[in-house]
């Protein structure tokens, strides 16, 4: 059964009352203003929807303006956020990192230099940055052969560990693995576009005569492809890494150009092959194999490469909402306040800093919401979105969030094509969240009276089409609540498409959203 509180505000004035007036005055019992009890009624009734009979709906919206209660329906048990941890891990690596944190990449040399020649090892050594593109590595290699450096008598060394050796989240589906969104997680790694999808390549296919042509971007022979896709009149292909390999299996039919982002297998080697291949190009020669290690202590500098700051990084993060991103953050979190970079670190970090900013309830996983046995309450996560009100990045991380109704992909984020032409539109900032039978949506909204609110929504377990709808309904119902005045119970979502899809819209492409 559902636990809905809509009166808080008229308890607490009990409360007061009976405070004010001593023992021998008897306490007066106050409704609800007529805009607070219209907003619950109205909550209520678009949660009544027959797709959440089965499901669990969590819902808790505060004003921000002094953390008063508004509405309130099992916002105390646990569910699972999908992408809405988001909010826990960007925020805590806005407070653990700073602003101004920026990742490092560097070229490294362990041997001497005698005119063109360096005798050693050349090692390639990253710290997570997941911006760094084809052209950032083709740079690096660039100022090596500037330095004067020709030929190198070692080994190319890929240095990943500033973070441990685990790939993958341990509650991972095996069936996202190929996936871009789940892509493993190094210390070293290369994004194919400026979504900086770390960890992952685009295949591309297209008909080409009476054959089916495969490109990548960037361009590279570290995946092996097999194609055993043909030319048709639709396009119905699968472009699928096999599990734990670098072979690419491509089937079915190909009528238009197609892309599919693939994640690669082992991130540091992907990397040190573009690496290796720059350095081609710009005449400089590695005699030795390519190798995992770390730098040795004195290893002199030859080239870096600094990544954009954590207040820039912040927007294609959470706009786009990026798995890999999140990751990589809260194993840069652990390597931070531990000297560890691992999951556990990081996500201690984050839940620290919870905890301190009054966050009590929460079971974090990974820094993504990817698993499935995250846990956290509607209740924490309203609280969260207030406490960080005050913090002096909160305006950086407030613009991080997706507008609604803003078709601009790095304004609107995933929220883009949701609630437009509504009261909504402009004014909601949240943070969305899907898995399969799970989505949320947290965030901000300022009322029709001005006044600033946070929400949480988070329904769990459904077996219908994506309820999204549920929750721009609830939103559009927040940015049009007065406190002095009711609102036509019938609410119109002119936006909400009739199906959502299972993932959210920030895994898919621009041609599927």
């Amino acid at each position: 059964m559902r636990r809905t509180s809509a009166s808080l505000v008229a308890g607490a004035l009990v409360a007061a009352l009976a405070w004010a007036s001593g023992p021998s005055s008897p306490a007066v019992a106050l409704e609800p203003s007529p805009g607070v009890a219209d907003l619950a009624q109205d909550i209520n009734q678009i949660l009544a929807d027959s797709r959440l009979t089965i499901a669990q709906a969590g819902v808790m919206v505060k004003s921000a303006a002094n953390g008063e209660e508004l509405y309130s329906t099992d916002a105390g048990k646990l569910l699972m956020p999908a992408s809405n941890t988001k909010l826990f891990t960007s925020a805590a690596a806005a407070e653990v990192l700073g602003l101004d944190y920026r990742f490092t990449t560097s070229v490294l040399s362990s041997g001497r230099k005698a005119g063109s020649v360096l005798t050693g090892d050349l090692v390639l050594r990253g710290t997570g940055d997941p911006t760094m593109l084809a052209d950032d590595y083709d740079a690096l290699a660039a100022e090596v052969a500037g330095s004067g450096v020709k030929l190198v008598t070692g080994k190319l060394v890929a240095d990943d560990t500033w973070f441990d050796a685990v790939r993958l989240g341990q509650d991972w589906a095996w069936d996202d693995e190929t996936a871009y969104y789940a892509a493993p997680i190094s210390a070293l790694t290369a994004s194919p576009d400026r979504d900086y999808d770390a960890g992952s390549v685009i295949v591309t296919v297209a008909p080409d005569g009476g054959k089916v042509k495969v490109t990548t971007t960037p361009d590279t022979d570290y995946l092996e492809i097999v194609n055993k896709a043909t030319v048709g009149s639709s396009t119905d292909v699968l472009i699928e890494r096999t599990h734990g390999t670098k072979t690419v299996v491509i089937t079915g039919t190909v009528a238009s150009t197609y892309n599919e982002w693939v994640s690669v297998d082992d991130p540091a080697s992907y990397t040190a092959a573009l690496f290796r291949d720059a350095l081609k190009k710009h005449g400089v020669r590695v005699l030795g194999k390519t190798v995992a290690g770390a730098a040795p202590g004195g290893a002199k500098e030859l080239a870096k490469k600094e990544s954009m700051p954590l207040s820039e990084l912040l927007v294609p993060f959470m706009k786009l909402s990026n798995n890999i991103h999140a990751e990589i953050l809260t194993k840069a979190m652990g390597r931070k306040v531990a000297d560890q970079g691992t999951w556990a670190a990081g996500l201690k970090a984050s839940s620290d800093f919870a905890r301190a900013n009054g966050v009590q309830v929460l079971n974090l996983r990974d820094g993504s919401g990817l698993s499935r046995r995250d846990g956290i309450t509607p209740a924490s996560i309203a609280q969260l979105l207030l406490a960080v009100r005050d913090k002096p990045w909160y305006q950086a991380w407030y613009d991080s969030l997706p507008v609604a109704g803003n078709a601009d992909r790095f304004v609107g984020g995933t929220l883009r094509s949701r609630m437009r032409d509504t009261p909504a539109a402009n004014n909601v900032r949240a943070k969305t969240g899907s898995l399969t039978g799970v989505t949320a949506l947290s965030g901000y909204v300022t009322s029709a009276d001005g006044e600033p609110l946070v929400f949480s929504i988070m329904l769990n377990q459904y077996l219908s089409s994506s309820p999204k709808d549920i929750e721009d309904k609830i939103a559009i119902r927040l940015a049009q609540f007065s406190r002095t005045a009711t609102v036509d119970a019938a609410v119109q979502l002119k936006s909400a498409a009739e199906e959502s899809p299972d993932l959210e819209c920030s895994w898919l492409k621009p041609a599927q959203c």
